[in-house]
């Protein structure tokens, strides 16, 4: 193709895809993620507004939520996908340049946080089988124990709760 001199092209499923992802290697780019970015135990971790920052923040829930708090990979699956669904919210509408992930382990319960600068509302809308898009936070409703939004001054924190069996 003209134009796309050096571009790899996509050419269906085959064994170099296969070979670019396998767990050692998204392992590796998750603790990397964790390196570049910080930890969201520690503290907030401001992210870039951009649609692959949904990746390094499903990176680092998986870091934190399998290895440090050793949960398991149900829980860790469905934490990782709710985080992917709150993130593509910020990043999709909120108009913000920034957004900042935090996660907290309490007794029995583990909370992740996404704030954004916009005090718009998300809003839980009804689901049809065949909707390609608008399940993020019926997956967040239905997958997490409770889920809510808190108004700050500047902005709001969308986050979600699950309960976990303690070690």
């Amino acid at each position: 193709m003209a134009g796309l001199e050096g571009i790899e092209q996509p050419r269906g499923p085959s064994r170099a895809t296969a070979a670019r992802w396998s767990p050692a290697v998204e392992d590796e780019r998750a603790l990397k993620a964790l390196e570049l970015f910080g930890n969201p135990t520690d503290g907030e971790v401001p992210l870039p507004s951009r649609p692959e920052s949904a990746a390094t923040a499903r990176r680092l829930a998986q870091v934190v939520v399998l290895r440090q708090w050793g949960l398991t990979p149900k829980m860790t699956e469905d934490a990782v996908l709710l985080v992917s669904e709150l993130v593509g919210n910020a990043v999709r509408h909120t108009g913000a340049r920034v957004f900042g992930l935090r996660m907290r382990r309490r007794r029995g319960w583990i909370r992740v946080e996404v704030r954004d600068p916009s005090r718009g509302l998300p809003c839980l809308m009804p689901v049809q089988e065949l909707d390609v898009s608008g399940r993020g936070l019926f997956l967040v409703d239905k997958l997490s124990d409770r889920w809510g939004v808190d108004l700050l001054p500047r902005g709001k924190t969308t986050w979600f709760e699950m309960r976990v069996a303690d070690r």
